[in-house]
């Protein structure tokens, strides 16, 4: 597509050139009566505009960069005549090969320049309009959708509200105000009634949402996304049947196979059997379709039938068509089922695409709860083979797997040779510096945070890691409060670096600021391990009561939990709690 194309653009780039002036007028041709017998009329000379010397070189080597498939080279000489030559061809051609590509900074600039040349071309004001909106710059769109809007061509509004939430309340107003002036113009527009109904929704204004689509369904009766607002807002008010108008639409145009995709996939959130019977008619009238297949199978799946989620997946296989995912899931059913040789069957035939990882992730801990370790070995390392471009990943899976079963020493010996493989991995030498703290090689821990954050000095996580490890497990508390202080000003919303920072405080005797830390890190997020820290920090501080409280809650969720027993030991309250009604704690090992 793109050769022909290439010839295209070159020719009419040429012809831009050499045919048009800025200050000349092209006079319009006259017309020829043909009589017969006559020769045919010579064509009216064109005036020429010759290529600038310094121009015809780049413009080659772009003609040939696009033969070649070399679009950015293309792109990167179009987009610099565009600026040069200020040619409204060149700068379109600019502008749509930067698109193709998916530049959207570049995409901007060349339709920037084509617009400044041609103000009211159509095509340049709805691309403009939408790469402004992408960028949640909606006030700068705006002005170049009321352009395609006054040309006749629907102009979609609806893009003005991408991220319409996260920009600020001023110019969600001006925003607000400018669609309000256009609906004066366009009064019966249906995109501009869809926008204000969006809105209004956006804002909880649901009897003026209602109001716009009243109006809107009067020019568009059938407008699918109108459709579905409606419900949403007939939904959150409560309504006995909010489907009634979808369903009405679709008893009258029961061919509509999009509005009734729609409507099923919005029934998956409340009523999971209507939702299997709106999919079973679309796969009625779609035998074939396996995404159709696939939402039956997990439907069913979600309802604990295991038999027809298995039939609808093997049907897909039938038709071999997404295999990877009828695979992956039967490969679930299987797992369920406690088959965990079928399971295995299934996981091996998931190839690279979505769920492969998973796949992976699952055959391995089903090969190593069996005791299958060699077999775990050389299944990894022959995806690594067969998928080289995953191999980093698969290291990791199987790193993971191995220490989550605590061997650590085969955890450790993966992840060798996977740095080896990939020297500049900050997940692999991250994994391994926390194999080498569980097995109380801290010196090879610090190793490889170190080495991370020598290559990105603003990782949060390594900083992290380092700092709670130092204040855990070493007296280099000052240097662990520095790269703690450090994460936090990266990411002050991170529950483990608070629970970090409140930790290192402790140690360091500033136990009123460490409670203001740890107390932040457990309301977001309630984890033993932060409690066992906010506990012992209570304790010491004299309320015992409060601790006591946090321990049994967090003993609730996990009565096992290595660092909550082993503060509860080491502060001799485990036979306190231990009596309380459902906190009965294990007895230690």
């Amino acid at each position: 597509m793109y050769r022909t194309l290439a010839t295209v653009c070159c020719l009419a780039l040429l012809t831009a050139c050499a045919s048009t002036s800025h200050d000349e007028e092209i006079a319009a041709p006259a017309i020829a009566v043909d009589t017969p017998g006559s020769a045919p009329p010579e064509p009216t000379p064109l005036p020429e505009r010759p290529i600038p010397e310094s121009s015809v070189y780049p413009l080659i080597l772009a003609e040939f960069a696009m033969r070649r498939g070399d679009y950015n080279t293309a792109l990167d000489a179009y987009l610099e005549q565009a600026r040069v030559l200020n040619d409204a061809g060149v700068a379109s051609h600019a502008t749509h090969l930067a698109q193709y590509l998916r530049r959207p900074a570049q995409s901007l600039e060349a339709v920037q320049i084509w617009l400044e040349l041609e103000p009211d071309n159509v095509e340049a004001n709805n691309t403009a309009a939408t790469l402004l909106a992408g960028q949640q710059r909606p006030l700068e769109a705006l002005p170049h959708m009321a352009v395609v809007a006054r040309s006749d061509v629907q102009a979609n509004f609806p893009l003005l509200l991408q991220g319409f939430n996260q920009i600020p309340p001023p110019q969600q107003a001006q925003l607000v105000a400018g669609l309000n002036e256009l609906v004066q113009e366009f009064p019966l527009d249906p995109a501009l009634l869809m926008t204000q109904a969006l809105i209004h929704a956006e804002f909880q204004q649901f009897p003026e949402s209602q109001a716009k689509l009243d109006t809107l369904f009067t020019v568009d009766p059938l407008q699918h996304q109108a459709l579905l607002l409606e419900a949403r807002i007939r939904l959150n008010q409560q309504e006995k049947k909010p489907f009634r108008h979808i369903e009405a639409v679709l008893q009258d145009n029961p061919e509509d196979t999009r509005l009734r995709l729609e409507y099923a996939k919005l029934l998956t959130n409340t009523d999971m059997a209507a939702a299997r019977q709106q999919f079973e008619i679309l796969s009625a009238q779609s035998p074939e379709d396996a995404d159709l297949l696939l939402s039956l199978a997990l439907i069913n799946r979600e309802n604990g039938d295991d038999l027809v989620a298995r039939a609808y997946l093997n049907q897909m296989l039938a038709l071999d068509a997404r295999s990877d995912e009828a695979h992956y899931y039967l490969g679930r059913i299987a797992e369920d089922r406690d088959e965990q040789s079928d399971a295995v069957r299934h996981y091996q035939q998931v190839s690279d695409g979505r769920q492969y990882l998973a796949a992976n992730q699952r055959l391995g801990q089903i090969l190593i709860e069996s005791g299958q370790f060699s077999q775990v070995m050389d299944w990894f390392n022959g995806q690594r083979t067969a998928v080289p471009d995953r191999s980093e990943q698969l290291y990791n899976i199987e790193a993971d797997l191995l220490s989550s079963a605590g061997y650590l020493g085969a955890s450790r010996e993966v992840l060798n040779r996977g740095i080896a493989a990939f020297p500049d991995s900050t997940a692999l030498r991250y994994a391994r510096s926390m194999v080498g703290e569980q097995q109380n090689d801290l010196v090879q821990m610090e190793a490889d945070l170190r080495a991370i954050l020598a290559h990105d000095p603003n990782n949060a996580t390594a900083l992290n890691a380092l700092g709670y490890t130092l204040t855990n497990r070493t007296n280099r508390h000052d240097e662990a409060l520095t790269l703690i202080s450090r994460a936090l000003e990266l990411d002050p919303e991170e529950p483990a670096i608070l629970d970090s920072m409140g930790w290192v405080l402790f140690r360091k005797g500033r136990v009123e600021e460490s409670l203001s830390y740890l107390t932040r890190a457990y309301a977001a997020f309630p984890d033993p391990e932060v409690a066992a820290h906010l506990g012992e920090v209570l304790w010491a501080n004299g309320d015992k009561e409060s601790a006591t409280r946090v321990w049994q809650g967090a003993l609730l969720k996990d009565p096992n939990h290595p660092v909550l027993l082993a503060t509860l030991e080491r502060l001799g309250v485990s036979t306190t709690l231990r009596t309380l009604p459902g906190t009965e704690v294990a007895p230690q090992q």
